[in-house]
């Protein structure tokens, strides 16, 4: 049988998602606490890796696997064998055609920073600190013109593996709430590095360095050395995975599946 389930990340204290040389990853994490209550070794799947200090509310993975529990035994003893920064939302039987990562049809990222002249104590490790004053206007206005199909070879990483820098962003804004500027935006997938990326340029045109209009001239020059240097991973945070309704699965971290009482 095919699970699929939520999960929710501090990014903080882990080499990213994916399994690497460096431990701890959320992946191996996620696999160890799933195998003891499964009794048996799994090989999960995720929607989207994040790097280094990235946090998720939304996450969804899927595994396979024989073995009969309960939803309450499988959330409570996942959680039980996992560490403090990761927890398991929910987790659902699908049909075997689910795929974590080819099923999505969106997916979610918001990017906070918090914006005055004294760095934060509090949350630092899920906030980018910028000190000077933004102008959170002039920086919706240069966000808007990537809404669409764009190339975004200018806001990709050397390193990325993507066969195409060709990309479709569905929405993006960038508002205030106090003394937090807040990027959201979502589109069917992303480029490694790419929201960091686009970050990195919208601030010096909140901070009056650039102009509006350079982001439409760095995006149509499709060159990664006239975007802005790479945003910091604090900050980063994969929000909300949408899939096709047949599958019934929840779109984000906070909803009605939350208080559901699970028969033990």
């Amino acid at each position: 049988m095919r699970y699929a389930c939520g999960v929710e990340y501090d990014g903080n204290g882990f080499y990213g998602f994916q399994i690497q040389v460096q431990e701890p990853t959320i992946q191996s994490c996620l696999e160890k606490a799933i195998s003891t209550v499964a009794n048996h070794q799994i090989r999960l799947i995720c929607c989207g890796r994040t790097d280094t200090g990235v946090s998720a509310t939304a996450q969804v993975i899927h595994f396979d696997t024989e073995s009969k529990r309960t939803e309450y035994q499988w959330i409570m003893g996942i959680n039980t064998n996992l560490p403090k920064g990761i927890s398991l939302l929910w987790i659902k039987p699908v049909d075997d055609d689910f795929h974590a990562r080819f099923s999505a049809i969106q997916r979610s990222y918001q990017y906070t920073i918090i914006n005055r002249w004294i760095r934060p104590a509090i949350g630092r490790h899920s906030l980018t600190w910028e000190m000077l004053p933004l102008d959170e206007i002039k920086m919706n206005q240069a966000a808007q013109y990537l809404l669409g199909k764009h190339d975004f070879d200018a806001f990709r990483s050397s390193a990325c593996q993507s066969k195409t820098s060709v990309k479709t962003i569905n929405s993006i804004s960038v508002i205030r709430d106090g003394n937090k500027v807040i990027m959201n935006v979502a589109a069917s997938g992303f480029l490694h590095h790419m929201i960091r990326n686009i970050i990195g340029t919208l601030l010096p045109i909140g901070r009056g360095e650039q102009a509006v209009e350079s982001m439409l001239d760095i995006l149509k020059s499709r060159d990664r050395t006239k975007a802005g240097v790479t945003a910091s991973p604090n900050g980063l945070s994969f929000n909300i995975v949408k899939y096709p309704k047949k599958y019934k699965l929840p779109e984000q971290s906070i909803a009605d599946h939350l208080e559901t009482h699970y028969e033990k």
